[in-house]
């Protein structure tokens, strides 16, 4: 092996350990196996953006080792694994936020039930204090006014009223609900996909700076297999 041919070689080594050590350096971050289920609405709220976040990491990694995989020989096995690490990765993301977001609608069903357990208990209490008194005595004045009605049935029929009238816009309401919900999804998607475009574009720069280095490491080499040769041909 001549001077030039070992100085290329290990020039190619070196540029082969520096990208071995970048797509070591990129590797997904570890996934608890002992998660701890939500206990409060605070925490189920820094739960989802705690997982906006890191769903934005897991794409700039990603993007990152696509970078590396094109340099390597294999590049199909490469892209691959770094492809099942990404979708391990967001699949326990999106666990995650499915149990937060599964928190925040229970924790909102159950203060809904103690608001109508509390209302539906005072007023069994102010029904039975009513019915508990005894009636006022007639006046002696003639004619005796006709009674008035008691405020308890007036209760009740307002109750009936207010139940009918919600009844009646459940659907409305219910259609609102879709269309915010539709409208939070499209939002979210439209986010994941700008987010994409993001990390494909840093990982073209990095691949546009990653060659530009390795031709000029082959530049190097070569002006340095150039300048051994000449330094090997005896002077006459």
């Amino acid at each position: 092996m001549t001077r030039a041919q070992s100085m290329l070689r290990h020039a190619g080594a070196a540029i082969v350990a520096s990208l071995l050590a970048a797509c070591a350096a990129n590797g997904p971050a570890p996934v608890s196996a002992s998660f701890v289920p939500t206990t409060s609405v605070a925490q189920a709220d820094e739960r989802l953006a705690a997982v906006a976040l890191e769903r934005a990491a897991i794409e700039s990694r990603y993007a990152a080792r696509e970078v590396v995989c094109y340099e390597k020989f294999f590049v199909n096995n490469c892209l691959d694994e770094a492809k099942e690490r990404r979708r391990v990765a967001l699949t326990a993301q999106r666990a995650i936020e499915v149990e937060a977001e599964y928190f925040i609608r229970k924790n909102k069903v159950e203060e809904r039930d103690k608001a109508m357990a509390a209302a539906e208990a005072k007023y069994q209490a102010e029904e039975a204090t009513a019915a508990a008194q005894p009636p006022a005595p007639p006046k002696a004045i003639s004619p005796v006014p006709p009674p008035r009605p008691s405020s308890v049935p007036g209760r009740i029929a307002k109750r009936d009223a207010r139940a009918v009238q919600e009844a009646a816009q459940e659907p409305a309401n219910a259609a609102t609900r879709a269309e915010n919900a539709a409208a939070f999804e499209a939002r979210r998607l439209k986010s994941e996909e700008r987010q994409r475009e993001v990390a494909q574009r840093k990982a073209e720069r990095a691949a546009k700076r990653a060659a530009g280095q390795a031709e000029k490491e082959k530049e190097k080499a070569a002006a340095a297999a150039a300048a051994a040769q000449k330094a090997a041909v005896p002077a006459r």
